[in-house]
């Protein structure tokens, strides 16, 4: 499946179970570990497991069963690893802390972040 789509899915999954301030932040040429990193926040660690595991069940419908879930003891966050999308879901305060749209986004891309 092409990695666009597959993007697409994953924020569209996301927005409908009421992510909010997802982003997408492009990797190509900056890291070999994937080529999006998508960033959202849940509302409260029942909110973020849910996020996740909405989102590996919709990718495993799709075709895409090999996506693994990082953090499922953590009330804070989780990662998904969607094989070329690494997709993290935070609760706000750990996403305001760990930062990583300012670590991997361009300085003229964050801009662009915050309209």
């Amino acid at each position: 499946m092409k990695i666009l789509k597959v993007k697409k899915i994953i924020e569209g999954t996301l927005n409908q179970n009421k992510a909010k301030n997802i982003i997408a932040i492009n990797l190509k040429g900056k890291s070999s570990i994937a080529d999006y990193m998508i960033i959202a926040s849940g509302n409260s660690s029942r909110h973020i497991q849910s996020l996740s595991e909405i989102l590996i069940k919709k990718l495993a419908d799709e075709g895409i069963s090999k996506c693994k879930i990082e953090g499922r003891e953590s009330k804070d966050w989780k990662l998904i690893d969607a094989i070329d999308i690494i997709v993290h879901i935070f609760h706000p305060e750990k996403r305001k802390f760990y930062d990583l749209e300012k670590m991997w986004c361009d300085p003229i891309n964050e801009k662009e972040l915050l309209l």
